[in-house]
């Protein structure tokens, strides 16, 4: 089954623990919507996912 990418989302990975980092910064990993380590999601680009991508941006991987 071929996936398209709609116009618009960003493919994020998750990429490195985050063990040792901040509690905010393990919030907004769990807020992207990650359960675990190199999970992939899909979310829309907007600004307010742009700015946790920014945030995390150490721990995570973005496929535009």
């Amino acid at each position: 089954m071929a996936t398209t990418k709609t116009a618009g989302t960003l493919k994020i990975k998750w990429v490195r623990s985050f063990n040792g980092c901040p509690r905010d910064m393990r919030q907004t990993i769990r807020g992207l919507g990650f359960r675990r380590m190199q999970q992939v999601v899909e979310r829309p680009d907007t600004p307010a996912i742009r700015g946790m991508i920014a945030k995390v941006h150490h721990l995570v991987q973005v496929q535009e």
